[in-house]
Parts: C-alpha cells; structure tokens; sequence
C-alpha cells in the first residue's frame, strides 16, 4: 500500500525545527522549498522527501492528490502570501486539513523603530530621501525600490544566490552597494555592517527573531539609527498556530 504524506511547506528555520519532530514520531513528510539551498536545512532520512521548486494553484491539486497528501504544514516565510494562499484553496477545495504554523510576532516598542504597513506605503513618502539606506528585506520586492536610486544612496543585504544577485543588479544595485551572506547575522556583524557603509537608516521586514528582528533593533538603538520595519500581510488562514507542540499534535492524529 502506498504511503500517504504530511506536505510541510518549508524553506524556514521553524520548518527544520518541525521536520525534526516529525521525524521524531516517524511521520511520513514531503517537504517543499523554493531554492537548492534550502534542502541542507532537513535531515535525509529514509520517511523524508525534499522537493525544490514553486508551484501555481493547479499544480498544488495536482500535487496533493498525486502524493496522496493527507495534512498540510505551511512553514513558509510571513512574507510569502503567495503559496499560502494558494496551498489554502487546493486544501479547501479537495477537503485536506491544513494548519499554518506562524511565527510570533515581536511587539516593537523601541524608540526609532517606525512600523508601517506595507511597502507601497514606504516608496510614496519621503522616508528614504538624502539617506543612505541599508534594505534588509530579500531580493524580491527590490525592483521597486529602482526608481529610488538616482534619489538616495541604497545598499542591499541578500542571499548569496544567483537570482538573488541577478534581480538585485537588474533593480540598479551596483556590486559595492550588495552583500551576500546567508543568516543568521550575529548583533557583531550587524553592527559593523551598519558602520562600514555609514548607514542612516535601514528598512527591514516584521520577520520576528528568526528573521534577525530583535537583533536589528538592538542594533539600532546602539547606534542611533532609525529602523523601519514593514509589517507583516493581513492574511486570514485557515487554521493557525505559534506553539510547535500543536503541529506535532496535528501531524500525529494522522498516524496514531
């Protein structure tokens, strides 16, 4: 009889930590990331499968009915609404129970820090002017900010990948204004990062402490440096939780 599987929508350190539960109780797990990078973050053991790639909204059906999926874990960035929504409609439609997994929020309450709620809201004020800005916040939505760079000085932390580098150069980010390092960034390098490139100002998103959050905050404060923290998408899930021990609980009802 063929195995049926929990899907975990991974690429997130939170995902590495629940595959490791999962494989605790022998779960049967096919996980999912979008870059060959990421697979090094999951154990290879035997119940483990780890596929790379991205996947449109038929694809998913075609995925969960071709892979007998019987539960889904999305583990997927906070920023990455698109899998999410799409992983949600392919289990409502085809009844497969799914529970996201978030990860906690940081109440900010530093002075310095601005909160808002989306980048669109960034790009129409004057937030960036005459600054040297640092931008924390992935190479994806770096196109947007190109028509920024005749009217501040911008400087770009990604990972060192070569779409990463590809959209980064494209979005007019010349090699001296980039710097490719996988995370975690320690508060030490951080803060000597913010100090070689005399930055005045850096844009990060609502990532929470695995994204390097609380970290840039401190560092922040250290150094007198206004920190903007874009806010994470309203996303309405299916079903959600912050606790780890209710994604093991969810996965094991299946196997019991």
């Amino acid at each position: 009889m063929r195995k049926s599987y929990v899907w975990l929508i991974g690429g997130t350190a939170e995902s590495a930590t629940i595959a490791q539960l999962l494989a605790t109780e022998k779960i049967p797990t096919i996980i999912t990331v979008t870059t060959p990078n990421s697979v090094a973050l999951y154990p290879p053991i035997p119940l483990f499968q780890v596929m790379v790639g991205k996947m449109d909204s038929p694809q998913i059906i075609l995925f969960l009915q071709q892979q007998q999926i019987i539960a889904v874990v999305d583990a997927s960035h906070p920023f990455a609404t698109a899998i999410s929504q799409n992983a949600m409609a392919a289990t409502k439609e085809l009844n497969i129970p799914y529970l996201r997994y978030e990860r906690p929020i940081i109440d900010t309450i530093e002075d310095g820090v601005i909160q808002l709620d989306s980048f669109d809201t960034l790009l129409a004020g004057d937030y960036l002017q005459q600054q040297r800005v640092l931008l924390t916040i992935g190479y994806q939505v770096l196109p947007q900010f190109q028509s920024w760079q005749n009217r501040t000085t911008l400087f770009t932390r990604i990972l060192p990948s070569q779409e990463s580098l590809e959209v980064a150069t494209k979005a007019g980010f010349t090699n001296h204004r980039i710097i490719a390092i996988r995370p975690p960034v320690s508060w030490e390098l951080e803060k000597a990062l913010w100090q070689q490139w005399q930055i005045s100002l850096v844009v990060t998103k609502a990532s929470g402490v695995a994204g390097g959050q609380e970290i840039k905050e401190s560092v922040a404060r250290e150094l007198g440096i206004p920190l903007i923290v874009i806010n994470r998408p309203q996303i309405s899930y299916l079903r959600q939780t912050s606790l780890l021990d209710d994604v093991l609980q969810f996965c094991c009802q299946f196997y019991s």
